[in-house]
This record gives C-alpha cells, structure tokens and sequence, in this order.
C-alpha cells in the first residue's frame, strides 16, 4: 500500500513537470512586431526585402550582412554607437547589393554573405566595447 501511494505521488510529479512547460507554451502569443531594447527607432528593412519570395530568400540575408558589416565597421571607425550610426538607414547597403551584387547568381551571393560576415564579426569585438560604454549593446 505504502509502495502505491509513493508510485502514485511519483507518478504525479512526473506528469506536472512534463506537462508544465506545455501550459507556458501556450501563453506565448506570437508576433511579427519587432521591439528592441537598443534603438528601439531603428529603420525597418526596405519593403521589398520584406516582401521577397522564399525562394530568392538569400538575397535579403545578403543585405544583411552587408548592413551589419557597414554598421559594425562605421562604429570603429568612427568610435561612436549612438542609434543613428549604429543603425542607419538602409540605403548604403542597398545600394551596394544593386551595385556589386544583383545580378549575381545564388552560390555568388552565398560566398559574399560569408565575406560580410566575417568582416562584421571581426569588427564585432570592438564595436561592441564602444557600445557597451554608449549603452547601446
């Protein structure tokens, strides 16, 4: 009888851990506002970008990273992180995908999105100190 009711206990603990985060779950409403702690007034991405085909996917994230290489890189440069250099608007890294890249085929854009990757991740280390100081991080 002792060994039941321990059974059963256990067995109810069990259940109320497994279940718990599936009624957490559920509260989570999902959305597609973007907020930001930092620069809440950042620029939203250029409607086209936002309205690209699943399919050409790659080019959006190609603008990307070419707009967070040329923010990263513009914060060292300049050792400044307020919310205007840091996230400017879109038209430098527009222009330099319509200029260098779109007429690019898909495996070229895909080798130019890991080039401004790695320039954005080195420079990360860096502007990230900068911003840290200006509370922008």
């Amino acid at each position: 009888m002792r060994q039941a009711g321990c059974t059963l206990v256990l067995t109810a603990l069990v259940l109320g851990l497994t279940l718990a985060p599936a009624f957490a779950e559920r509260d989570l409403v999902p959305t597609l506002d973007r907020s930001f702690d930092v620069c809440p007034d950042r620029p939203a991405e250029p409607l086209w970008m936002q309205e690209i085909p699943l399919r050409q996917a790659y080019q959006r994230v190609l603008v990307q990273d070419i707009y967070r290489a040329q923010n990263l890189e513009r914060v060292v440069e300049i050792g400044n992180c307020d919310c205007a250099t840091r996230f400017p608007s879109w038209d430098a890294a527009e222009a330099v995908f319509r200029e260098r890249h779109a007429s690019d085929e898909r495996w070229e854009m895909l080798q130019a999105s890991d080039a401004y990757n790695r320039r954005a991740n080195a420079a990360r280390p860096e502007a990230q100190t900068i911003c840290d100081v200006a509370g922008n991080w």
